[in-house]
């Protein structure tokens, strides 16, 4: 899919401040630092819509990035960091409720793993819980680049043995350096938005 048109449009801490054009969504989850920024600037290919921070945590509101305007990427904040306060996680976890459990425009949701190691505890609370609101989710390994050809195989059936993925959901390995995984990750999001 050619990206012409990109921008962020709110970032929203409730239902009320979410758009209400209605536009279908994908969100975006997965751990603080696993790379969804630089997801969201590959796949649109920008330099920095989505801001990339080496300081986990940083995004701590739902923003919406209207698409072409015909879709939003939600990226929601980023789980298992330990330097935020409990009372901080707390409010994080309600807004993110509120978002994944009422969200009628909400098509599926890009769960990020980082493909070099075994998914986390929280990647699997995360995936167990999208589940939960039957919501069809597609996991994106990044970091593709970082592991040998040899052994990419491996890592990927490592990641569907960990999370127990379903069968209809889908493990796209991916590669913000090089793009490698691009095409398969819009086809598989436009499936779910069209």
């Amino acid at each position: 899919m050619k990206v012409t048109d990109a921008e962020l449009v709110i970032s929203a801490v409730s239902q009320k401040q979410y758009p209400s054009d209605l536009l279908p969504e994908i969100a975006l989850a997965g751990r603080s630092n696993v790379g969804k920024s630089s997801f969201i600037n590959k796949m649109i290919q920008r330099k920095a819509l989505a801001r990339t921070s080496s300081k986990p945590g940083k995004t701590q509101t739902l923003n919406f990035y209207k698409i072409n305007d015909t879709f939003y990427f939600v990226d929601v904040p980023g789980y298992g960091y330990a330097k935020v306060s409990k009372k901080e996680r707390e409010k994080w976890g309600k807004m993110m409720e509120e978002y994944f459990a009422e969200r009628e425009n909400l098509r599926a949701t890009a769960l990020v793993v980082d493909l070099r190691h075994d998914p986390t505890k929280d990647d699997i609370l995360m995936y167990d819980y999208l589940k939960h609101f039957e919501l069809p989710v597609m996991i994106i390994a990044t970091k593709l680049d970082k592991i040998p050809k040899n052994k990419r195989d491996k890592h990927i059936k490592n990641v569907r043995k960990v999370l127990q993925v379903e069968e209809e959901d889908t493990v796209i390995p991916f590669s913000s350096e090089t793009g490698e995984g691009k095409e398969l990750a819009w086809r598989t999001m436009l499936n779910h938005i069209s």
